[in-house]
């Protein structure tokens, strides 16, 4: 396996090299040798012309984006290994303006890019939470202020929450936090939700909200109440905070607008970064995110909610 560049720099020199670019990516996606995209099939003939491999098997010929988020994309590995680790590395997030800028593509292509990249930034981890854990909601939203005159004043007639979109985030104390957007903040949405990540006997500990009633019979339940204080010894949800503190400031600050379709692969990008920010260095986030780029193809139709089937998953 090559060695993974250390820098940005490193990164933007190595890359710059097609051949170097095309070599790396082939070796991490393939270490054992290239594999058909389409069949699995091992029995491939090298074109080098044309870097491109042919399967012997099916006699068709593909390239090393075939069946990754760089799929039909004709834009070069070297932008891409670029984009990659900026988005993976940037604490607040990095915007497609910003990006469009430094590597000389159009916004629209540049906010594509992003996406694909965050398709990938999701966690395949399915173990639960255990030990210590917090849970807490949030409402992701423009602010009333900000808001044209007729919208804000539905905004403030209604909830806090009012026209706002609800996100449901669980944190493991010293481990990994997971945030999703969820319907509703019943009892019934959210409890199903912390039984699904949380291990049973856990420690839970969590704001006096009433749809968390009833958790004590499979948890050690301990709430705090925000109207008194933030902490009472061990039981606070500060650490929760924390993350929707990161969150919303690359929302607010990086990002300015995003739309509640679009929302989830924002807070997987953060998660992501949250959840390895002790363990990994930039160069080990980048390789984790080009671990990931096989079999998850996003596409502009699914992307902009025009498959039948794209707009309810709330990816």
């Amino acid at each position: 396996m090559e060695s993974v560049p250390g820098s940005l720099l490193e990164a933007v020199q190595f890359f710059s090299d097609p051949k170097n670019a095309l070599a790396f990516i082939a070796k991490w996606r393939w270490p054992d040798g290239p594999i058909c995209p389409r069949c699995s099939s091992k029995n491939i003939a090298v074109i080098s012309t044309r870097d491109l491999w042919r399967c012997r098997d099916r006699q068709r010929q593909f390239s090393v984006k075939v069946g990754t988020i760089f799929e039909d994309s004709p834009i070069g590995l070297d932008k891409w290994a670029a984009a990659a680790w900026l988005i993976a590395n940037c604490k607040n997030g990095i915007s497609s303006c910003e990006i469009a800028r430094d590597l000389k593509v159009t916004q629209k292509t540049a906010w594509f890019m992003l996406h694909r990249i965050r398709r990938v930034m999701r966690s395949g981890v399915f173990t639960k939470l255990g030990g210590e854990v917090e849970v807490d909601e949030s409402f992701i939203g423009g602010k009333a202020r900000n808001m044209h005159k007729a919208k804000r004043k539905r905004v403030i007639t209604g909830t806090g929450g009012k026209d706002k979109t609800i996100v449901l985030g669980m944190v493991e104390r010293g481990g990994d936090v997971r945030a999703f957007v969820v319907d509703n903040r019943r009892k019934k949405q959210l409890q199903k939700q912390v039984r699904e990540h949380v291990e049973a006997g856990s420690a839970i500990f969590s704001d006096e909200l009433k749809s968390y009633e009833g958790l004590q019979a499979d948890y050690q339940h301990a709430v705090i109440n925000h109207a008194i204080e933030y902490a009472n010894g061990n039981v606070h949800t500060n650490t929760m905070e924390n993350f929707w503190s990161l969150l919303k400031r690359g929302l607010h600050g990086t990002y300015i607008s995003v739309e509640p379709f679009h929302l989830g692969r924002y807070i997987d990008e953060q998660a992501f970064r949250y959840n390895t920010r002790k363990e990994m260095n930039d160069s080990e986030r980048f390789s984790a995110v080009l671990g990931q780029i096989a079999n998850k193809r996003l596409t502009y139709r699914e992307l902009t909610g025009k498959d039948s089937d794209a707009r309810p998953q709330l990816d």
